[in-house]
């Protein structure tokens, strides 16, 4: 290799190292802030209790479907409704609600069965045959495997008292249900995900909507066209905040903090699901994807180590990207509540699929949800993909 080469690749070797440890810096900084502000920001997270209806779309019976879908009952809150919605009578998953049911008699509990499909996605739908049901204007959805405390719909639904606000949403993270590659997905969300969200809403980034949470005024809902406009769209719950934003409205990441039950049985449902996000997010958010890249801290440290020839400085600047990536790694697990263990031997493995996945996330739109391959357009809706499309 000529010199002036050699020096150009050293060079640049130096600039990936230092992104992304400038990176992970800002990351960690915007998770201790926010782990020290949450507590304070919850006291502050108190309205007056109007009533609410939870939508929960539902689709089989999912791991920890039952003690899931029992956190949304144990609710410490005075008057809400709960509606589930299945496509098929004899969809497993209503065994769950009829437990739940005879656990919670004192309970508002809604069942909807109903097949009308308003488009491709069909949790949408399944949502907008749910709304013939919903009792109250204040709306809250949430997916199916989530996990709450008895204290979140005082949180979460607090902000909606300002008219100026159109939804809230929620940041989650991951608690493994079991298995290997359950763990691997778990740290996907806990140590990518999490803190990437962080950090944008430390920038004060606010154009994110997550299906973990999002709650609104049935009147905003109605004013963007209601559920019929997003059935086409595979990530909804973006569209909702987007749309919203639109109408003038403000999205507000509450400081309540969720958990998903995590349940990747094998790496190919493991690598589809993680795809299935990032070209979402790379259609949607082409440059934010694309400068995203420093994210990528260990991995992009080991391509800067190669592209300068192994230098001692470098070296040094690698090591210290590791020492990060493992305190963000616990600063991330004190969130946790003690519900997940800390698995530092997994993150060398975790960063290089991870970046494996965002690299492939350039490949196409093809995406794998739900036993159907769909192409995601530009404008972030979706068509189911024709015999002989690439991949």
């Amino acid at each position: 290799m000529d010199p002036f080469t050699a020096q150009i690749l050293s060079v640049l070797g130096y600039a990936a190292c230092l992104l992304a440890i400038s990176y992970q810096c800002v990351a960690l900084m915007a998770t201790v802030l926010w782990r020290v502000k949450q507590p304070a920001r919850l006291r502050k997270s108190v309205g007056p209790q109007p009533p609410v209806t939870v939508l929960k779309p539902l689709c089989g019976d999912e791991p920890k479907l039952y003690a899931s879908l029992r956190t949304f009952c144990a609710q410490n809150y005075p008057h809400f409704q709960l509606v589930f919605g299945v496509r098929a009578a004899h969809d497993p998953a209503l065994k769950v609600v009829n437990r739940l049911r005879r656990e919670f008699p004192a309970l508002t509990i809604e069942v909807v069965v109903d097949r009308r499909l308003l488009g491709t996605n069909a949790k949408v739908s399944n949502l907008a045959n749910m709304m013939r049901v919903a009792a109250h204007d204040i709306l809250v959805i949430a997916d199916s495997d989530i996990i709450v405390g008895p204290n979140y719909l005082t949180h979460i639904t607090a902000p909606l008292g300002d008219p100026r606000v159109g939804i809230v949403t929620c940041a989650y993270r991951g608690r493994a249900a079991a298995g290997f590659w359950s763990k691997l997905g778990t740290l996907y969300i806990n140590n990518w995900f999490l803190p990437s969200v962080l950090v944008a809403q430390l920038l004060g980034f606010s154009a994110f909507a997550f299906g973990a949470t999002i709650a609104l005024r049935r009147e905003a809902l109605v004013s963007i066209g209601g559920f019929p406009v997003l059935a086409d769209y595979l990530a909804d719950d973006y569209m909702l905040g987007a749309l919203t934003r639109k109408r003038g409205l403000t999205t507000v990441l509450s400081a309540y903090l969720v958990e998903t039950v995590v349940a990747e049985p094998n790496f190919a449902r493991l690598w589809q699901h993680e795809l299935r996000w990032l070209r979402t997010i790379r259609t949607l958010q082409p440059w934010g994807y694309a400068l995203s890249a420093p994210s990528h801290t260990v991995p992009l440290c080991l391509l800067g180590l190669l592209a300068g020839g192994g230098q001692p400085p470098l070296l040094l600047l690698v090591g210290l990207s590791l020492g990060m990536r493992l305190m963000l790694h616990y600063e991330v697990d004190k969130f946790s509540g003690r519900s997940e263990r800390p698995r530092p031997w997994l993150i060398p493995i975790r960063d290089v699929l991870t970046f494996a996945a965002w690299c492939a996330g350039f490949g196409s739109r093809s995406v794998r949800w739900r036993r159907q391959w769909l192409d995601v357009q530009a404008d972030g809706s979706v068509r189911n993909r024709a015999e002989g499309d690439s991949l």
